[in-house]
């Protein structure tokens, strides 16, 4: 089974005046961690709402710091089910992104012909691996 997992990340920015200044750079800064090793993971702003249903910019900005959502999307190939490919997935994103909390938003199952099998991606021995407990609830 092949699976896409969507990740939230809340990227830390420091010296920035603006949201979009802040945006601009978290997406910078996490392609550096990714890449090479994670230069398939796609990389977009993340959504964030009020208690009240209403949508905020995906960067809070105080005191010239910012903290930005960003949604990651990684394909996983050949895992058992879901919470597998979810595991895989938190596990090769938060050995490269140290102190980033994550959080899993979602795993869809996808069409064999839809994925690329050229693409790498955590192989079923890594995930036997144990998780990185650092970023697991996000401290």
């Amino acid at each position: 089974m092949d699976c896409r997992v969507v990740v939230e990340a809340a990227v830390p920015v420091y010296d920035v005046e603006t949201a979009a200044e802040a945006v601009r750079i978290a997406i910078s800064k996490t392609g550096e961690m990714l890449n090479p090793d994670l230069n398939y993971v796609e990389i977009d702003t993340g959504t964030r709402t009020s208690p009240s249903g209403e949508r905020l910019n995906p960067a809070f900005v105080a005191a010239d710091e910012a903290l930005v959502a960003l949604e990651l999307q990684m394909d996983v190939f050949n895992v058992d089910r879901g919470e597998h490919a979810s595991r895989v997935a938190r596990k090769e994103i938060g050995k490269r992104l140290k102190n980033i909390p994550l959080k899993v938003l979602s795993v869809t199952e996808i069409d064999s012909a839809e994925s690329d099998p050229t693409e790498e991606s955590g192989a079923p021995d890594e995930a036997s691996e144990s998780l990185d407990e650092g970023n697991e609830d996000g401290y």
